[in-house]
């Protein structure tokens, strides 16, 4: 056994685990199961709040029985593939649990996808049932995809009755300068209405017999950072699994008393395991919100004496110069997280100085179910993502030799756990290049490049696509990033690499101003800052101003999108 092969199977994080196990195991219940039982043990407490409107886990607990039995009537049984075409609110909820009870495969669609984004997803997971927002019936009636039956909500259905008015607001904020379009649902025999569906039908949901190690919970579609959205075949137990991980790793939350604001988007896999799927299968209230409107979430964590937020770093960034923010009792909460994302160390101390209060980091993938690594909340270390969390194990490797990596050399993340997926739906010769073998066990190659330091810690770098080759010098776009985010009259950046015949590469940076600054900044003065902070071969040498930079559904700049942008010119 050589010297670095031992360092990571020693796991020298588990020196910073405490009390918490190393290792967990489960029973094989299904998540129906598991729910059914939950809602029955707080049956009484408050499962959700939507904006004033209160449903217990009892009445959840009801919904999600009848619309499974409906369900199952029009033919949804094991396997089949159901779409979620939905803002966070209780119809995503109730559907959710409705469609995993019934052993059906659900695929979580983002809101604000296109209509050929949507028509991709319908089409590759072979989703033949959508349950939608009747605000987002226009995107999907343009996606032209055959389908068996739509079933259409409102957003209004499970608001307070001196709120329904407000409905179509919800969509305005979430749009925000986006056509707001007629909610003009047609009539027909295969479109359904959410709420008279679940009114008009009986809770008896069939018996499915389920091998939660076998049989799908979920088609969860990746960004698309290479080419076409992949969908990521997640079992049963891979949710089980991460969620009771992530709650071992936690142990100062308890089950049936945390109160938690949920703005993280549900079609998201981080909102769905960290906030929905975890919240619910603990007992927790969630506060819905369909739109992150900053106000809104302040005052309903006021309001509802939150016990712990889970954020994104571009919230963080905001929320620390946010004048009312203040009117928060941070250190009442018994966790801040932070996923999705990078966060800068700047965001991290500001917010401290702020709050009096720690971000704990943790770090996940749609192809893990969520979580993988976290902070351990007695000793998070500025910079890192984390330590492994139980059952979880994690190396770095030479992304091209496919050896391991001494103790704080970065490579590529690679992942073994009973969280980790399948592999893509129908994409075997991608899953081929997916999965890496070594000392005889089979690895998940993330495509993220990170280093782990001597303790156990994990640092990330870049995406491997991100990598900048600058007259052979590898440059990580992040380093550059971080140096400008310390420019005070730098507001957001984004990095990459365009193509130059005799340097390979060359490093762009595309920078948004401070409103005060635009005009006054010159391309020359970015520069010079670099040169005061980086080694030369990594200071840009282009530099782009913007008014603003294309960002994925979570926040993060976009550097695909810019690399696309320079491809089309």
């Amino acid at each position: 056994m050589s010297v670095t092969t031992h360092i990571y199977q020693e796991k020298p994080w588990l020196k910073h685990y405490g009390e918490i196990p190393p290792t967990v195991s489960l029973d094989e219940r299904s998540i129906g199961e598991v729910f059914d039982e939950v809602t029955q043990q707080f049956a009484q407490h408050t499962a959700l709040i939507f904006y004033g409107r209160k449903l217990s886990f009892a009445e959840v607990k009801n919904e999600v029985d009848r619309l499974a039995t409906a369900l199952s009537r029009l033919g949804v049984g094991k396997g089949d593939r159901v779409a979620l075409f939905l803002l966070n609110s209780p119809q995503f909820v109730i559907s959710y649990f409705a469609v995993l009870k019934l052993g059906a495969v659900l695929t979580a669609i983002s809101p604000v996808y296109s209509s050929s984004e949507v028509r991709h997803q319908l089409t590759d997971s072979g989703a033949e049932i959508v349950i939608c927002h009747d605000v987002l019936y226009e995107t999907l009636a343009k996606a032209n995809v055959p389908l068996k039956h739509v079933i259409v909500a409102s957003v209004s259905e499970y608001l307070p009755s001196f709120k329904k008015w407000l409905g179509k607001s919800f969509l305005k904020r979430f749009l925000k300068d986006a056509h707001v379009p007629q909610i003009d649902v047609p009539r027909g025999e295969h479109i359904l209405k959410f709420k008279t569906l679940i009114d008009q039908t009986e809770p008896d949901p069939p018996q499915v017999e389920i091998n939660i190690y076998q049989d799908l919970a979920a088609l969860g579609y990746t960004g698309g950072t290479t080419g076409a959205p992949k969908g990521a075949m997640l079992t049963q137990a891979n949710l089980r699994y991460s969620e009771f991980q992530l709650r071992t790793f936690l142990p100062n939350l308890e089950q049936g008393q945390e109160v938690v604001p949920a703005f993280l988007p549900f079609y998201h896999i981080y909102g769905q395991i960290v906030n929905l799927f975890g919240g619910l299968l603990q007992g927790f209230t969630l506060i819905l919100f369909t739109t992150p409107d900053l106000e809104e979430i302040l005052e309903a964590v006021e309001t509802y004496q939150a016990t712990m937020f889970n954020g994104v770093p571009t919230m963080f960034e905001i929320l620390k110069e946010h004048p009312k923010t203040d009117r928060v009792n941070w250190q009442r909460m018994k966790l801040v997280t932070c996923g999705a994302d990078t966060l800068q160390d700047s965001t991290v101390e500001d917010w401290k100085r702020k709050t009096g209060t720690e971000i704990i980091q943790g770090y996940g993938l749609t192809e893990t179910a969520a979580p993988t690594h976290f902070n351990p909340v007695h000793r998070p270390k500025l910079g890192s993502f984390g330590i492994p969390l139980p059952n979880v194990e994690a190396a770095v490797i030479d992304p091209d030799q496919l050896v391991l990596m001494p103790v704080g050399e970065v490579g590529e993340l690679i992942l073994r756990g009973p969280n980790v997926f399948k592999g893509y739906w129908q994409k075997e010769e991608q899953n081929q290049h997916t999965f890496v073998e070594l000392d005889g066990k089979t690895w998940f190659r993330t495509g993220d490049l990170v280093r782990m330091d001597e303790e156990g810690y994990f640092f990330f770098y870049d995406r491997k696509k991100d990598l900048i080759k600058y007259k052979g010098y590898s440059v990580f776009a992040r380093d550059i990033e971080d140096v400008l985010y310390r420019h005070p009259q730098i507001k957001a950046a984004g990095v990459i690499g365009v193509p130059d015949p005799r340097a390979g590469q060359l490093i762009k940076a595309i920078v948004v101003l401070q409103t005060e600054a635009r005009g006054k900044v010159k391309e020359e003065d970015i520069i010079d800052y670099c040169r005061e902070h980086l080694a030369p071969y990594k200071v840009p040498k282009i530099v782009e101003f913007r008014g603003e930079l294309p960002k994925t559904d979570v926040g993060k700049v976009s550097r695909r999108e810019l690399r696309e942008e320079m491809e089309e010119i």
